[in-house]
């Protein structure tokens, strides 16, 4: 059933961070206020950025398009607009439009009267970029630790870190978040396999309960966690996921230069082995 006609009762004054009622307008079905403004505008600066970036490159093939950070040797310093500054400054115009979309969702939850969860949750994704474009390189010593943009690009970044640690799939933090990457998927199959299986029967037959959902999963494992208890549960991995990713990748230089394998030698070396 579409909720269209419910949306003016909703569409309630107030609840804005900044700019008062100046910035509390909708386009259409989508609420604007301060931060949808300098959403839109880091956004596209920042793809116009890119776009510059490109024409200004060797090429126009999607896949092979490359805005690279500053050289090692520009540190921390600003660097020339075609030597690195360009990346710096899509940067900036990338963390301006995440962090605006968060504190949107923040304004938006508060209209609504509901917690701040989902701008909690979105704030564990820009940590993950921010661990690796800000954080990383700062205490590498050089914004040209940050990976490139570009798909190509990116790609060999990501694959010469891997090596540069010899194995990166070593690093514990990076097994952490794996592991809750993987439980996520397990858990949110589950949910909406559960869900399609009681709110979409077959033709004749009746929408199940929540009865039927519990009674499913005491049957087959024993335990039902419940529907409320089901989404704690996938908010809990899924930023999970977020920080250990953010940790293994933040810890792999600033922490730790060797082969991640070496790490493991505290445990050959425990005395009940000798």
């Amino acid at each position: 059933m579409s909720m269209l006609s419910f949306e003016k009762k909703y569409r309630v004054r107030g609840g804005t961070l900044i700019g008062g009622d100046l910035f509390d307008f909708w386009i259409g079905q989508f609420y604007v206020g301060f931060f949808g403004v300098t959403t839109i505008f880091f956004a596209t600066l920042g793809t116009l950025l890119i776009v510059y970036g490109a024409a200004i490159g060797p090429t126009w093939n999607l896949w092979q398009i490359n805005i690279a950070p500053p050289d090692l040797k520009y540190g921390l310093g600003l660097a020339p607009l075609k030597e690195g500054g360009l990346w710096q400054l899509i940067t900036i115009c990338a963390l301006g439009a995440f962090i605006s979309w968060a504190l949107r969702q923040a304004e938006i939850s508060r209209k609504l009267g509901m917690g701040l969860h989902i701008p909690f949750a979105f704030s564990f994704a820009i940590l993950a970029y921010v661990a690796l474009v800000v954080v990383r390189p700062m205490l590498m010593g050089a914004w040209g630790h940050g990976f490139p943009y570009g798909i190509i690009s990116h790609l060999d970044w990501v694959s010469n870190v891997g090596y540069q640690f010899l194995h990166f799939h070593y690093n514990p933090a990076h097994m952490i978040a794996i592991t809750f990457f993987f439980t996520n998927a397990l858990a949110l199959s589950l949910h909406g396999g559960l869900i399609l299986a009681v709110t979409n029967p077959g033709k004749g037959e009746i929408v199940k309960t929540a009865e039927h959902e519990n009674t499913f999963f005491r049957d087959d494992i024993g335990y039902s966690i419940g529907a409320l208890g089901i989404h704690r549960l996938g908010l809990f991995l899924a930023i999970s996921a977020s920080f250990w990713s953010a940790v293994c990748i933040v810890i792999s230089g600033p922490f730790w230069t060797r082969g991640w394998p070496e790490w493991w030698n505290w445990w050959l070396e425990l005395p009940v082995w000798s």
